[in-house]
């Protein structure tokens, strides 16, 4: 799903709203989102998950094309932790809608 289909499908769920304020709305969601973590804060959504930033430190790595070895700076990069209640509804769907491997799809 993609922000679009999101807004779409709340737009439905809550015809009240029309499709711009609901952008108005998820954007500015995110953008809290991603603002807060840009200031090293946390977000906890309880249920669904907690967003934070974690560092990465600086490393050596390998150009996987010429084998050269290549300095990684340190760097920030956001986490992200599923929530009890969000992980249960998750596997409580999947036995009854199993995800089917796109591997299998090569059998076509």
């Amino acid at each position: 799903m993609v922000k679009s289909q999101l807004i779409k499908r709340l737009v439905e769920k809550y015809p009240r709203m029309s499709v711009r304020e609901m952008q108005v709305v998820i954007s500015a969601i995110l953008d809290t989102i991603t603002e807060t973590l840009a200031n090293g804060e946390h977000v906890e959504i309880r249920g669904f998950g907690t967003f934070s930033v974690r560092s990465r430190n600086p490393r050596k790595a390998r150009n996987p094309k010429t084998g050269q070895p290549v300095d990684v700076p340190k760097k920030n990069t956001p986490f992200f932790v599923v929530g009890k209640e969000l992980k249960e509804r998750i596997n409580a769907s999947l036995s009854e809608f199993p995800i089917i491997d796109s591997d299998d799809d090569d059998d076509e």
